[in-house]
């Protein structure tokens, strides 16, 4: 008898999971053919593809439930996906695994304006949730750049921050609770409208874990009431040095601003060519200083931070006075990625954090590097909490390039890792620092954590292959061994 080619069996199975599937949502939720799951392939990590085997939108969690109850009797993996804006390759599919996307969870349940929270649905784009409640003059304080097309679902996997997180906190510090579908498809509910809850804070370990230990349904968020007064403040310096003296001065006197970016000289010229926000050309390095509260407080600590600016050598200051200046001020450092997009082909993006005392000598390792390896680097970041974001410039089509580009961010995070940082502030782990964990963690380090993730998915279903260096399952415990390096990710394609 002829056994089954590999593609034949391929399709049988793929047709058989849609098949039972499709008893569980409605037919046209579950998606078979090549050229519509293709839309899936990727996520912002856009080095990397793979076609899933194939996708299914639920629309409720009894679905999610139901999906996932028959993912773990019938062995099948799951990647969750949301928008797929991620940039470490969290959302990268597998081929022997479905996408659970959450698309159609977009709806905005409760706005409770006396307890400041507000009930959303893991689709919920971030800035969705703003404009929910921006009417009775709240918002929801952490922005991500990407926060017109990424979800609260992704922020809290990846714990996203933004240009507001110095003093208002990552998703962490503004998720009250969620509701979640375990593996076996247990519906469980984390947290509330309290402030805290009482036992193990297993909502902080669901805050960034990657969608490897469950799927979030629900979120309630806290929102905020919009500040009475925010104004900003653009000074120029003539080294990133400075500049970086600059920010340690204003966290030193007591400052805690709203906001406090950098940019560097090539994503300055980027964004001002881009947006036209009237940035200085002249200067080697910009910051963006936000001070918001009371009119009062924030004149007095305008006042302050111009003259600590000048005392580091700022040679250019300007202070917004109006909103819509302000605005402009934080268009050019929101359009920064797009911006740099301009003037090279390809980019790639790394999230390392630092001790802000070790900024200027960071940026200038990243120099180094990035020009020993032939390339060049755009970089722009949260400087109050040392949050870098260098891009990688670079030419897909140019043989060599890509793993040059890999292996800068690569070594500048290590070298993030060295001076007392840590690989990831907002972006996660995925597939793209994977390889890299052994250089923070021990290998006891890992071994407990992936005892975490055992524990909530002990058949290691829940979006494979990301986070852990290791490839053994749950059952292997007692033997663990990390495997150090490079590991192949079976199937996944690399451009």
């Amino acid at each position: 008898m002829r056994m089954p080619a590999p593609d034949e069996t391929v399709i049988a199975r793929r047709e058989a999971i849609a098949a039972d599937l499709s008893r569980i949502v409605a037919a046209d939720a579950v998606i078979l053919p090549e050229d519509e799951r293709r839309a899936y392939e990727s996520d912002g990590l856009t080095a990397y593809r793979q076609l899933p085997l194939l996708v299914v939108l639920p629309s409720t969690t009894a679905e999610v439930a139901a999906v996932l109850r028959y993912c773990q009797k019938e062995g099948v993996k799951v990647v969750p996906r949301g928008a797929g804006t991620s940039l470490s390759g969290g959302a990268l599919p597998l081929a022997d695994g479905i996408i659970l996307g959450l698309g159609k969870f977009n709806r905005v349940l409760e706005v409770d304006y006396d307890n400041r929270c507000a009930v959303v649905q893991p689709g919920v784009t971030n800035l969705g949730i703003t404009t929910a409640v921006q009417g009775r003059g709240f918002y929801y304080a952490p922005d991500p750049s990407s926060q017109i097309a990424c979800t609260i679902g992704g922020n809290v996997a990846e714990n996203s921050g933004g240009v507001h997180c110095l003093k208002y906190g990552l998703t962490t510090n503004n998720v009250l609770g969620i509701e979640m579908v375990l593996i076996n498809g247990e519906v469980l509910r984390l947290g509330g409208k309290h402030m805290d809850a009482e036992g193990y804070d297993l909502l902080g370990v669901m805050i960034g874990s990657e969608g490897l230990l469950g799927v979030v349904t629900e979120v309630t968020v806290r929102i905020l009431p919009k500040p009475t007064t925010a104004r900003a403040v653009l000074m120029g310096f003539p080294s990133n040095g400075s500049a970086g003296d600059c920010v340690a001065a204003i966290i030193g006197a007591g400052i805690i601003p709203g906001g406090m970016e950098m940019m560097d000289k090539p994503a300055i010229h980027a964004a001002e060519a881009f947006v036209h926000a009237g940035y200085p050309l002249d200067v080697e390095a910009l910051l963006i200083v936000e001070l918001d509260g009371p009119p009062a407080e924030v004149d007095h600590l305008i006042e302050r931070v111009e003259a600590i600016g000048r005392a580091n050598s700022a040679v250019s200051c300007r202070v917004s006075n109006s909103e819509a200046e302000r605005m402009v001020f934080w268009a050019g450092r929101k359009a920064a990625f797009p911006a740099v997009g301009r003037i090279s082909p390809d980019y790639y993006c790394v999230d390392p954090t630092i001790p802000r005392k070790r900024l200027a000598d960071v940026l200038e390792r990243m120099t180094q590097i990035a020009t020993k390896h032939g390339l060049r680097v755009a970089n722009v970041f949260h400087a109050g909490d040392g949050n870098l974001h260098p891009l990688i410039l670079y030419d897909a089509n140019k043989p060599g390039e890509l793993d040059a580009a890999e292996q800068v961010g690569s070594e500048i995070m290590s070298y993030c890792v060295e001076v007392g940082g840590v690989l990831t502030g907002e972006h996660g782990v995925g597939v793209e620092k994977r390889d890299l964990m052994s250089t923070m963690f021990t290998e006891d380090d890992l071994n407990q954590q992936l005892r975490v993730k055992c524990a909530f998915d002990p058949d290691g279903l829940l979006n494979p292959g990301k986070q852990f260096p290791q490839l053994h399952r749950c059952a292997e415990l007692g033997r663990l061994h990390i495997h150090h390096g490079q590991v192949p990710h079976p199937g996944i394609e690399r451009l």
